[in-house]
């Protein structure tokens, strides 16, 4: 077994950044340790002092991971979790197991040191049985000793690999033995982040360090013809970097970039080739369509449609968002002749690393991407794109270059969340019950290969230009008991602004349309929208969650909508992806009705992923979640011209404010027996719907299209 100081392995990654006062040591060597996913030293170490490092690819970008997945290993190794630490997304340290999202940090993350501390588990009682010379069947791990005796782990295995493959057949603890797993054990991170002495990747500095700006043309088409460097001269110690249509200043000074930015003349070629915002939902329609997709088929809805008692049809939209992160994107790149680093808060350090050495020929073997803590991302947002324009710029100038994106990058060159265009119908027979049912989308197609980096095409590299925003067709069909159903997508071949998979991707319109409509089909049968719901569902898990968030906002059964109370209520259920979470929403809202501005009184939410790791980091995310979509359904929208996004600040692309926020109240359902579900994006799925149809309760008016704004 190779020995590894507890040093070595903690180098380089985001556990020992600190500010500029005690700069840390970043080497461009990898530490002496296996980065093979199948094995388990690739995936934790156990330090002679009892301590252990975990490692893995997928990072935490606010959901809690950092404390969750040290609970799952304590669980298994019996090993105190305070004396547990998670290196995260360093391709230095981790081995690539993916990239974070689809709220698979913990179902894939977790779940995988979770297995291989059960096999490290086993080894470790067997090499203590040897020591022992008693069976390990009559041994156990508790509080990181060898029980019964006194021998500990650390004096047992301490700094050695244990050079063995993960077993995916190593028993696992059982929910009945569990003493850390479904504990309310807090957050490393919140302490620091709520007395101001967090470091954020924006935060860090390294030894000879420059500061760069990217000056970004008029029009996302727009090509450089000239710069006049003379316009600067006035500003010490700026360099401009040009490579085609690629321009950059840096600086040792980061306000003398700010102002060499701003203040660089450069010519560029004119370029109009958007559609604009205004008729964006003729576009859509009018684009060519790469192919109908039938996505559900049961029945014959297209026959039983007009033969309905009751038919209803109603067409949603829900636009192009923009991440909107409310720091900047930023990105710490230092590229040399030997190898290169970047520092990030990519929620993939190993896509972008193979993607930088893709794109930019940068070696393989010797480019080390480390993650670092930024303001959140909520999917692919400017992360990937600021880290190539710090690479480029570092490249050029030969010194480490840190660039921040100003707000305008921020708003106006994130990859977007994409447009959602959805017409749907529906039949009720005689006695109100859903017969048929129908859903159009016109989504934008997937392109496979990975997104293009938009300093590559500036600086004329070639490279491939996918596009996507995740499973963007998902919960487009109702959860309830329908005989006739089709949902077909048509998959439009281009979309006019760069896409990127933002917090439940395509499942947030979908499931607005899908709950909306329900909402509807109930108002036409003069039926109690809870009632409606729960006549339409068999899964336990599922009548659960309703029944629980009805129950929470005390709910009194009659039909919507009912104008005359002032105020109103209502519902929205999906299980997300149709296979995972359970979740329910209920609200309260009032709406003035003289300006007809909305607020929200109260949110209720009945949540079920199954088995839940840390309570209180899950409600962090419940809640963040809830709120974060409440801001995208009331204010956020992305507004184009014919040459680029014109929402580029907060008073064009605003957000919810804390006067707006509503008292929340989340309830877990809780099944220790039942796989965990990642829970950073389910919640957000049913809250435009369960706003839009307490709007509805409150006022008899249906709004279809997001934003909401005010009712009109």
């Amino acid at each position: 077994m190779q020995a590894l100081s507890r040093r070595d392995i903690l180098k380089g990654s985001a556990l020992v950044v600190s500010f500029s006062l005690a700069r840390p040591s970043y080497p461009q060597a990898t530490a002496a340790r296996s980065l093979d996913p199948s094995e388990i030293d690739s995936f934790l170490a156990i330090h002679r002092d009892g301590s252990v490092t975990l490692y893995t690819s997928k990072v935490d970008v606010g959901t809690g991971m950092r404390i969750a997945i040290p609970q799952m290993a304590a669980e298994e190794l019996g090993i105190p979790v305070e004396r547990i630490t998670l290196v995260e997304g360093d391709t230095g340290l981790t081995a690539d197991t993916g990239g974070t999202g689809g709220s698979t940090g913990l179902t894939r993350g977790g779940t995988e040191i979770r297995q291989a501390a059960a096999t490290a588990r086993m080894a470790i009682l067997n090499l203590a049985a040897e020591r022992l010379q008693r069976p390990a069947s009559e041994l156990q791990i508790s509080g990181g000793r060898i029980v019964p005796g006194t021998l500990t782990v650390g004096e047992l295995v301490g700094d050695r690999a244990l050079h063995l493959k993960t077993d995916p057949k190593a028993p696992l603890r059982k929910p009945a033995e569990y003493t850390v797993v479904g504990k309310p054990i807090p957050r490393p991170d919140v302490p620091g982040k709520c007395t101001g002495r967090a470091v954020y990747l924006q935060d860090v500095t390294v030894p000879g360090m420059l500061h760069g700006r990217v000056v970004r043309p008029p029009a996302i088409g727009a090509k450089l013809q000239s710069v006049d460097e003379a316009s600067i001269r006035h500003i010490p110690d700026v360099r401009v970097v040009r490579i085609e249509s690629f321009l950059g200043v840096v600086a040792k000074d980061e306000w003398a970039a700010i102002r060499a930015a701003r203040e660089l003349k450069a010519s560029w070629s004119e370029w109009k080739g958007l559609p604009g915002s205004e008729n964006l939902e003729q576009h859509i329609r009018q684009s060519p369509i790469d192919k109908d997709q039938p996505l559900v088929s049961r029945g014959d809805a297209k026959t039983a449609l007009p033969a309905a008692a009751t038919q209803l049809s109603a067409t949603y939209w829900w636009p192009f968002q923009s991440h909107a992160s409310l720091a900047p994107c930023c990105a710490v790149a230092d590229v040399r002749a030997d190898g290169a680093t970047v520092w990030t808060s990519t929620q993939s350090p190993h896509g972008l690393r193979n993607s930088l050495v893709k794109v930019f020929g940068m070696p393989a073997g010797k480019t080390r991407v480390i993650f670092l803590p930024g303001a959140g991302s909520y999917g692919g947002n400017g992360n990937d794109d600021t880290a190539a324009d710090a690479v480029l710029l570092s490249k050029a100038v030969g010194q480490p270059v840190r660039v921040q994106w100003m707000r305008h990058d921020e708003h106006g060159w994130d990859p977007k969340g994409p447009a959602q265009l959805l017409d749907v119908k529906g039949g009720l027979d005689a006695g109100g019950r859903l017969v048929a049912w129908e859903t159009q989308m016109w989504l934008p197609t997937s392109v496979p290969g990975n997104r293009a980096i938009i300093a590559a095409d500036l600086a004329g590299i070639p490279q491939g230009h996918g596009q996507g925003a995740g499973a963007i067709s998902q919960n487009a069909d109702p959860p309830y008991a329908v005989p006739h159903l089709s949902v077909v997508t048509h998959w439009v071949r281009q979309s006019p602004l760069r896409l990127s998979n933002l917090r439940a991707p395509g499942k947030i319109g979908n499931a607005f349309a899908v709950e909306s409509f329900t909402d509807e089909l109930a108002a036409a049968a003069r039926v109690d929208p809870v009632e409606f719901r729960l006549r339409g569902l068999t899964d336990p898990r599922a009548l659960a969650v309703i029944q629980r968030a009805a129950q929470m906002m005390e709910w009194q059964p009659r039909p919507s909508p009912n104008p005359q109370a002032g105020s109103g209520r209502g519902i929205a259920y999906v299980r997300y992806k149709q296979s995972e979470n359970y979740v329910a929403i209920a609200m309260e809202v009032a709406v003035d009705r003289t300006t007809g501005r909305i607020s929200i009184r109260r949110v209720a939410c009945a949540h079920d992923c199954g088995l839940v790791v840390n309570p209180d980091a899950l409600r962090n995310q419940i809640e963040g979640s809830i709120l974060q979509t409440l801001s995208r359904t009331l204010h956020e929208e992305v507004k184009f011209d014919n040459s680029r996004v014109t929402t580029v600040d907060w008073a064009s692309y605003p957000i919810l404010t804390f006067p707006e926020a509503p008292a929340i109240e989340v309830a877990l359902l809780s099944h220790p027996d039942q796989p965990l579900l990642g829970a950073g994006e389910a919640a957000t799925a049913p809250v435009a719907a369960a706003l839009g149809n307490a709007i509805f309760d409150a006022t008899g008016k249906r709004l279809r299209r997001v934003p909401f704004r005010a009712v009109v």
